[in-house]
């Protein structure tokens, strides 16, 4: 079986005036309707790129606050640990001095209303 090809048994009503036809010229709709869409994902592929370069610069700054915060609380345990190890005596000491002090301030407040 033969292949028509420009002007080869097809109704001459079916070609424009420059003599391309009509299959080619869906063709030519198509294939700029495919360069569109090409472009449209290069542009998407292009923000996804920048957008996990901005999450990982984020990541990474988190990454760091969380290890300063991280040494943050082990030196903060340290000295709980150090506290509990001392003299107990003095610390309910401390915490006596202060209960009696609220405690002044509060009866001193009441009393001047």
């Amino acid at each position: 079986m033969r292949r028509a090809g420009l002007g080869d048994g097809a109704p001459t009503g079916n070609y424009v005036a420059s003599g391309y036809s009509v299959h080619e010229e869906e063709n030519e709709n198509l294939s700029e309707g495919l360069r569109a869409k090409v472009s449209a994902l290069k542009h998407l592929s292009i923000d996804i790129g920048t957008e996990v370069k901005y999450q990982n610069k984020m990541l990474s700054d988190m990454d760091s606050d969380f290890e300063s915060t991280g040494g943050l609380l082990g030196a903060t345990m340290g000295r709980l640990k150090l506290l509990s190890r001392g003299s107990q005596t003095r610390l309910f000491c401390y915490l006596l001095l202060f209960a009696l002090f609220v405690f002044f301030v509060l009866y001193w407040v009441i009393r001047l209303r």
